[in-house]
């Protein structure tokens, strides 16, 4: 028998129709409202990239939630919060946003294709965001899901800085690891600056590299539990996740395997 109505936060970097299709972004963008219309209550949370056109998509701030300092690097970053709704849905989305940060017409790469220097930064920026604003919100998730590789930071810090918070204090983490997504890598002050001077060191050695596959691996390692929703596995990544609760995307019949899923998370010992 399935547990009573849940709450569901998804977080994630890419979610259609504000960013172009993809295999994130096409989940991000159809997983909530399949477990909305099971009578779930969900919450979504994305990053508000310059490319998304805030008058077409009709984003607005939303004050009382807005005015979030997050500090990487002894430089506070004022954190803006934005919402959209998807009507034929019937489906809010939160975007969190910083001039600095995400005031560009690029996502990850600028037009010469370069990877952003400070995309380390907005990693941090944005999962350190994600849980402060969740806390204002004062909405308590029986399941935080993070998809993609710059969510993979938020597992770290609910089990760090974060594990003492009433509000994330029942909360299960799952994990959707999708395919290498960026060949680059963060930078060797990565894990210095994730620390938020705050984490002792060996909780985010795992991310160290700041590779792509480094933080897929550390967001396994933190979660509670994983969907593969590659087609290519590395045998690495696959041999952790084996010893994890774990599912592979499909896309048929949705929301019943994610509930089906999400039921086994939570009942599983921590």
């Amino acid at each position: 028998m399935s547990n009573p109505k849940k709450r569901v936060l998804f977080v994630s970097s890419e979610m259609t129709p504000f960013l172009n299709e993809s295999p994130l972004a096409t989940v991000a963008r159809h997983l909530p409202q399949a477990i909305q219309e099971k009578d779930h209550e969900i919450r979504v949370l994305v990053p508000r990239f310059g490319v998304i056109n805030e008058r077409r998509n009709r984003l607005h701030e939303v004050v009382r939630l807005s005015g979030i300092n997050i500090s990487i690097d002894d430089k506070d970053n004022p954190l803006m919060i934005k919402v959209a709704s998807l009507q034929e849905a019937r489906m809010q989305v939160y975007f969190l946003d910083n001039e600095d940060y995400f005031h560009r017409k690029f996502v990850f790469t600028d037009e010469k294709n370069k990877f952003f220097d400070d995309n380390d930064e907005r990693v941090i920026f944005f999962c350190k965001g994600v849980l402060e604003t969740v806390k204002k919100l004062g909405w308590a998730p029986d399941i935080i899901h993070c998809q993609g590789w710059m969510t993979s930071l938020i597992p770290a810090y609910l089990k760090t800085l974060y594990k003492d918070e009433p509000v994330f204090k029942n909360a299960k983490i799952v994990y959707s690891i999708f395919e290498n997504e960026f060949k680059e890598d963060l930078g060797k002050d990565f894990g210095r600056k994730a620390s938020l001077n705050e984490i002792e060191d060996k909780f985010l050695e795992t991310y160290a590299n700041g590779d792509c596959t480094s933080l897929h691996k550390g967001g396994i390692q933190n979660a509670d539990a994983v969907v593969d929703c590659t087609s290519n596995l590395d045998p690495e990544l696959a041999k952790m996740i084996k010893a994890k609760p774990h599912m592979t995307h499909d896309s048929e019949n949705l929301a019943e395997k994610y509930v089906a899923f999400y039921d086994q998370v939570m009942t599983s010992a921590k």
